[in-house]
């Protein structure tokens, strides 16, 4: 039976009801909507209808693995000098890491003390003198997509506290990550955030350097250039890192002495490392390494202790800002250049939604002509259902801070188009009834019951379509997904639960007995 309890009405009504509720923002002008709390707003706007700026970012994995054999060599450096064996050469050929020990008595034992620090590379001696350190394929390929996962967070982390508003930042294909920035006409300083490495680590100069003539360098030495207001100067660094950028968990940008600096905190293992080696070589300059300049290199005047200290470096507010930004999100451990760069004026967005307002309106239009002229008052009725599922639709993009785009409005059309498929197939159906000789109760159930089958599985197979395009698609194609699988969900309400009630009222005000379609 044509049956509506009065819970599924006050339920219809909420659901409506909450719908104009949300999908207001988007009927106001945006002077009203920004003093709007953020639960309470419009539908975002993607790159193609608001403009702003498009970046494909590719991660250079190839410096992947010229990290890993430096880190290999410092680290065979260090298990050598800790082990008393004398070497005479550690170096770097042909992807792999060697190292050449002085006495050939001693290779057993260099071998077992590298062994002991490096798991999970091939180790191998040749001949009487010589070790071989190999970097597997497997963990080559392993680390390299570690490389790009991080990236894509640190890239995340970075735009997030620069402020943009509503970023896509997702994969592409192996080793690429797609920015796009809506809003945002001038990409210059995110380009440089997100260019930077910010790779900070703590060096000790080296006391005993005579020269900065490479020949010349001590072992476990290396020559770096500064920058800011070292810029033009050599420096002769150890090489081996006392403490690692990553120990970093806070960094502010402040002030002292009237000048920009950065201030910095440890965790509690990085404060107690920092406390160890400024303790140990108070007197000696301290070296802040960062992206293999140094930026700053002052004395060691005492032991630092507390786990925190302030970088100087000749900044400017909005440097010292920016390192602050960049040293709390992270550092990437990988270079990333930028293959792909596009900026969109808001024009060709005002031009695009345009167009789409208006392939909206006129299908719309000779939809809701259509229906008039076929089904007379039940095509009102539809009518009616479609405005509410539009509200819904939007409602809901609105609440989930979902973001629409120009491929977003073509999905929202054609949820239009089923959600009329859906009104018509049960028209049909109490047509069907009515004229073999059923009663107009008897039509108008049949029509709802009968004809919700074919709904739902028509329904569902779009469903799964939209599902497959969102999962596997990117950009502009996963959003003609959502909105298409919202819009299937918001035009199955309409069309079984607010047509049918309107119906239901229809034939609960008077005595019908004619089907008026």
């Amino acid at each position: 039976m044509l049956q509506f309890s009065f819970t599924k009405v006050i339920m219809v009504c909420a659901v409506v009801l909450a719908s104009i509720f949300f999908a207001l923002p988007n009927m106001l002008p945006s002077s009203v909507v920004k003093d709007f709390p953020h639960w309470w707003q419009p539908v975002n706007l993607g790159l193609d209808l608001r403009g702003g700026s498009y970046l494909l970012l590719e991660v250079d994995t190839s410096a992947v693995g010229k990290e890993q054999l430096a880190d290999l060599e410092e680290t065979s450096r260090s298990a050598l000098r800790d082990a008393k064996i004398a070497y005479r050469t550690i170096g770097q050929a042909d992807g792999t890491v060697f190292v050449v020990v002085n006495d050939a008595k001693d290779l057993n034992a260099a071998h077992d003390a590298i062994t002991k620090v490096i798991t999970g590379m091939d180790i191998t001696t040749q001949g009487e003198d010589r070790i071989r350190i190999v970097v597997p394929d497997r963990v080559k390929r392993e680390r390299e997509v570690a490389a790009v996962s991080q990236s894509l967070e640190i890239v995340r982390r970075r735009i997030d506290e620069f402020g943009t508003s509503e970023p896509s930042i997702q994969r592409q294909g192996n080793d690429r990550i797609l920015v796009e920035l809506p809003g945002l006409a001038d990409p210059t300083r995110v380009k440089t955030l997100l260019g930077q490495t910010a790779k900070m680590d703590f060096h000790i100069l080296e006391p005993n350097a005579t020269s900065t003539n490479p020949r010349d360098l001590p072992p476990g030495a290396e020559l770096l250039q500064g920058s800011g207001e070292y810029a033009g100067q050599t420096f002769v660094v150890r090489r081996r890192v006392e403490v690692s950028g990553e120990r970093l968990i806070d960094a502010q940008p402040s002030f002292q002495d009237g000048a920009p600096v950065v201030s910095f905190r440890f965790d509690t293992a990085g404060g107690k490392r920092f406390a160890q080696v400024t303790s140990a070589n108070v007197g000696g300059h301290l070296a802040v390494v960062l992206d293999n300049k140094v930026i700053t290199a002052p004395v060691l005047k005492g032991p630092i202790l507390g786990g925190s200290g302030i970088i100087e470096g000749g900044f400017t507010v909005e440097r010292a800002r920016d390192l602050a930004l960049i040293l709390r999100a992270g550092a990437l451990p990988a270079p990333l250049n930028v293959i792909e760069e596009r900026s969109i004026g808001p024009g060709l967005g005002a031009d695009s939604i345009k167009a789409g307002a208006t392939a909206a309106i006129v299908g719309g239009g000779l939809v809701v002509i259509f229906m008039i002229i076929a089904y007379h008052t039940f095509g009102l009725f539809a009518v009616f259902g479609q405005l509410f599922h539009m509200l819904t639709l939007f409602a809901f993009l609105s609440l989930v801070g979902g973001t629409l785009t120009l491929p977003g409005i073509a999905g929202v059309v054609l949820s239009l188009g089923i959600a009329v498929d859906a009104n018509v197939l049960i028209y049909e159906r109490m047509r069907e009834e009515f004229n073999s000789g059923r009663t107009l109760m008897n039509s108008l159930t049949s029509g709802f019951q009968n004809a919700f089958a074919t709904i739902f599985d028509a329904n569902l197979t779009t469903f799964i379509a939209a599902a497959i395009l969102y999962f596997l698609g990117s950009g502009p194609i996963k959003g003609f997904a959502v909105t298409l699988a919202v819009g299937i969900g918001t035009s199955m309400f309409s069309a079984v639960m607010i047509t049918r009630m309107q119906v239901w009222m229809w034939y609960r005000a008077a005595k019908r007995t004619a089907l008026p379609i």
